[in-house]
This record gives structure tokens, sequence and C-alpha cells, in this order.
């Protein structure tokens, strides 16, 4: 089975290996289109090989972090491979090992590591989202470097330099933060991870199309910033990733290799923009209102799966929409700001209040906007079918990879789902289809056939 393994991962590997254009980009051999400049981006190293056991120690000593070493975990990711890479850095020098229980990428977790690595020279995380999150967020705020082994192509924020972060207030956010100097991927052991882990990466790649359809809404309508170089980057892996979906609930090597290569790319996108609209948009804002207020009716879903579903959601309303060639025409925005101080509480609700502004529109600004989606409706539904990736083609996807597609999978209340999809825009400035639909009257309708 492993001699298998190698030999697709070797035959189906890009040219030039697994980190084959990632190398570019880290060298500034790398040219945006939308810029014509070669690109920088704030990293030493990454290496993504089918095993990297014996190598982890030069790997780290590389990039030159400190004498005395720190290895952080969470005891599932302690075992897949911190244990192992705990032993190899002893011949570098000392070496302390923090077990996280259950961590949260939130501000108690992060106050508590903050203390337990006021001391420590160079911090080696072991893990995936949360570790990986908390890791870059206090070692920023200390501002000492650090690097990570991946476990799990479970999530893209391994290579970019936002955490996301609970507050206090038990909103879920996106910080500044830090890159790692070296990303380092043991494909083996990544695919012999639990395959649920594999599947949520994989909803998070498929985002693309629906994020890039909102995105380009948002600048065509609103003027926002849009960059083409994220997309630019992932487009042929993409393709590759999506061809091999059936092969990551199998632990096929290549397949996993592809997923880290997507999420690597997208990560590196997010660096070069300074920001993350190229992969998340409405679907993201879905997931991260099941996040902060689902409270005990959360399943304990994967930030990744939630996404999944919202994808297939926004990927409905999407083709809803841009299936009539008369353009919607919206109204002022009503938000009901008594109803957001009811379900997210009075602190929260302020500062998405305050947040969600700029996407209010009065009667002057909805006469602009329908102007603009009279004038802009045919060119702008053609401009946007590039984009697309047909809702039934991601659906076929995401379940050959085994991710869940409806809230009744997450194991979610549809009625909470359903509260999510229609107020999940109240929470972030960021205007996608959900927010055309709202004004225009629909959102509603919509809402009430999803589950």
């Amino acid at each position: 089975m492993e001699t298998a393994r190698k030999k697709s991962a070797e035959s189906d590997a890009p040219i030039g290996g697994w980190t084959a254009l990632i190398d570019d980009v880290l060298a500034g051999r790398w040219v945006s289109p939308d810029t014509g400049k070669a690109t920088s981006v704030p990293y030493d190293s990454i290496v993504i090989e089918e095993s990297l056991d014996g190598a982890e120690a030069d790997l780290v000593a590389a990039l030159d972090l400190g004498e005395k070493f720190t290895v952080v975990a969470d005891a599932d990711t302690f075992d897949a491979m911190g244990a192992r890479v705990a032993k190899a850095l002893t011949k570098l020098g000392p070496v302390d090992t923090i077990i996280l229980d259950h961590p949260h990428a939130a501000v108690a977790d992060i106050d508590l590591l903050s203390e337990k690595l006021a001391r420590s020279e160079a911090v080696v995380a072991v893990g995936s989202g949360t570790i990986n999150d908390l890791c870059k967020f206090v070692t920023a705020k200390h501002g000492r470097r650090y690097c990570v082994f991946g476990t799990a192509g479970s999530m893209n924020g391994y290579t970019s330099t936002t955490a996301s972060i609970t507050l206090e207030s038990g909103l879920k956010v996106s910080l500044p933060s830090q890159a790692p100097a070296g990303f380092f991927v043991d494909l083996g052991v990544s695919a012999a991870a639990p395959k649920h882990l594999a599947a949520a990466g994989f909803a998070d790649c498929l985002v693309r199309s629906v994020a890039q359809v909102d995105w380009w809404l948002s600048h065509r309508l609103l003027g926002s910033l849009y960059a083409t170089a994220p997309y630019a980057l992932q487009d042929e892996d993409e393709k590759a990733l999506n061809a091999r979906a059936g092969l990551l609930p199998k632990g096929d090597i290549a397949a996993h290799g592809y997923l880290y290569r997507v999420l690597t790319l997208c990560g590196l996108g997010v660096s070069m923009t300074g920001m993350s609209h190229h992969g998340s948009m409405g679907e993201h804002q879905i997931s991260h209102y099941i996040d902060c207020f689902a409270g005990d009716r959360h399943p304990g879903t994967l930030h990744g799966q939630q996404v999944g579903v919202g994808v297939l959601t926004m990927g409905r309303l999407q083709r809803l929409m841009l299936s009539s060639d008369k353009p919607p025409v919206i109204r002022p925005t009503k938000i009901d700001r008594d109803g957001m101080v009811h379900r997210m509480g009075a602190g929260v609700a302020e500062q998405c209040w305050a947040e969600i502004q700029p996407k209010i529109f009065d009667e002057k600004g909805v006469a602009e906007i329908n102007a603009k989606l009279e004038a802009l409706w045919p060119d702008l539904r053609r401009e946007l079918s590039a984009f697309v990736i047909p809702v039934d083609e991601m659906g076929r996807l995401l379940a050959a990879a085994e991710g869940p597609m409806t809230a009744a999978d997450l194991g979610l209340p549809v009625d909470f789902y359903r509260e999510a999809v229609l107020h999940c825009r109240e929470m972030r400035n960021r205007y996608s289809f959900l927010d055309l639909a709202a004004d225009a009257g629909i959102l509603d309708d919509f809402v009430a056939g999803e589950h």
C-alpha cells in the first residue's frame, strides 16, 4: 500500500516537485499580473515532501530561530508528529514541549500560551488551524519568529499573515499576525490523518468560485479593491486538486500534495494582497456566524466543514440571481438593529453595526447602485460566468471528498443554519450576493428553502 502511494505521488507531482511555483514566489521570481513586478513574501522556507522523517532538525536549524526549542502541539498532533519533531530537535539543543488541552484560538488561550512561551526562543508549532493561529499570533505579539509542521490539510491559514481569533466578546475576527518563517509538510503524516480533516481543507479550497464571484461583484458595484494575483497563483493546481477530490479520503499522497499546494498558494495570496477576500466572502461569513453564535447548538464541526455547506448555499444563491437577464432592483437597506442585539448581545452588535455602515444604503445610495446594475448587468453576468464552477459540480466534488453538504450533515439545527445565512452579512463589511439579495428583497424566501 505504501509503495503504491509513493509511486502515485512521484508520478503525479508537478514538474519540479511539490514546491514548484511556491519556490519561485519565495525567491521573488514570480511576477504579479496586477503590478507587473516580482512579488515579495515573508517566508524563509516552505518544504512539502512525501516524507520528512530524519530531516526535521535540519529544516528548523536552517531558520536560525534560536538555540532553545519549544514544541507546541495538542494531544492529537503530538501523537501524529510532535513527538517525532521534539526528539529530532534534541540534537540541536534543549527542547521543551507544550501540549495544549483542547485549545481554541481565543483570548484566554492566547494569554495562557503567551505565559508559557515567555522565556522561549525558538517556537516550533506542530498542527493545523488552532495550533498554528495561536503560535503565529503569540510569537508576532512577542516579536519572535516561529515555524510550523503541518499535520493535516484542514485549512488554508498555514501561510497567511492573519490569524482567526475569537475575541472576549465572542466575535471571531481575522487579526494581523505573521507568517511562519518555515512551513513543513510530511505528506505521509497528513494522508494518514482522519479523513474529515482533508475534507474540511478541500472545502476551504472549493471556496474559490463563490468567493471570486462575490469579490468581483463588490469590485464592480462598489469599487472595492480586487486582485487577480491570488487566482493566477492557484488556477492550475485547483484543477489538479478537483480532479483528485475522490482520492483524498483514500489517503492518496498525490491528492494530499495538491491539497497542500492549493492551501499554501491561497495563503501566499493573502501575503501578497494583505487581505483574504479571494478566499473568504459570503460562505465564510456563514461559518463565522455559526462559530460565534451557535452556542450549545454548535455540533463541534470544523470551520472548513461549515464553509463547505456555505459554499453550496452561496452557489445556489448566485445561480438564482445570475439566471435572470434582468438586474435585481434594490431598496434601502433594512437591518433590525434590535434583532442584532438579541442575537449577538449588545457589545458584539454595536461592534458589528459600526463595521457594516459602508454597505447600508439610503435612497441616494440605492439610486446609484440600481443605475450601475442597470448599466452593468449584461456584462457583469458574462464576467461572473467565467469564475463559476456550477453548484451541482461543486456538490459532486464535495461529496467525493466526503465533506458535509447540508446543515443536517453538520449536525446543526436547520432553523439556526437558516438564521446564519440570513444574518451573517451583519457581521462584516464584505459585500456579497447575500447583501444584494437582502436589499433586493429575495433573501428571506431563498433562505426558507435552505437545509
